[in-house]
């Protein structure tokens, strides 16, 4: 076959290392690159370059940044009272999206997983519990995924930050707008119905 050694296989075998990125997806790629104009081939591959020399984590919140401390950490208008804890940072552009939150964040770079070997050590911890008894914080609203390792990290934390002078708060987690009941799972109608409030 055309694509089972050389150059283009070569491109082939590291797009699809990429995440959900298949064989066939590593192909239609690799072949959109063959066919782009040169100079837009070696933009994207500057692009990539830039992002490996300049992007690494705010001295604050462990989020990716080009620059110390991130945009959201220097914000004088965030809400510095409050500080949402997420897993990884993509989970803040989510949050972002949202509109919803304007306090401030950290971030774990994981969640607690015995079975992968991820202890409280592996996690951001430390600088988290820094970051509290630095004073200021309020709320820690912890927004781990709502999966068995999510729910056992915002456990762990919870009983953590209990001695604290702080206010520990969970997202909610439910039955998503415009959907219906009977396509929901059990542990999403539990947690709704657990997540419930006065109106």
């Amino acid at each position: 076959m055309l694509f089972d050694e050389g150059p283009i296989q070569e491109l082939i075998s590291r797009l699809t290392r990429l995440p959900g990125i298949g064989r066939k997806s590593g192909e239609r790629l690799a072949l959109f690159i063959l066919r782009a104009d040169p100079e837009e081939v070696k933009a994207l591959a500057d692009a990539m370059q830039q992002v490996k020399e300049r992007i690494g984590l705010c001295e604050k919140c462990f989020n990716l940044t080009d620059v110390q401390p991130c945009r959201i950490c220097a914000d004088p208008t965030r809400e510095a009272s409050q500080l949402c804890v997420v897993e990884q940072p993509v989970d803040i552009v989510a949050l972002e999206k949202s509109g919803a939150y304007h306090g401030l964040y950290h971030v774990l770079h994981g969640a607690l997983s015995p079975l992968d070997n991820v202890g409280p050590e592996d996690l951001r911890l430390t600088e988290l519990l820094a970051r509290i008894d630095a004073g200021g914080i309020r709320e820690i609203i912890l927004a781990t995924n709502p999966n068995r390792e999510g729910e056992a990290t915002a456990s762990y934390l919870a009983e953590l930050l209990a001695a604290r002078p702080v206010e520990v708060t969970r997202i909610a987690h439910g039955v998503p707008v415009g959907s219906d009941l009977e396509y929901a799972d059990s542990v999403t109608l539990k947690l709704s119905l657990e997540g419930r409030r006065k109106i």
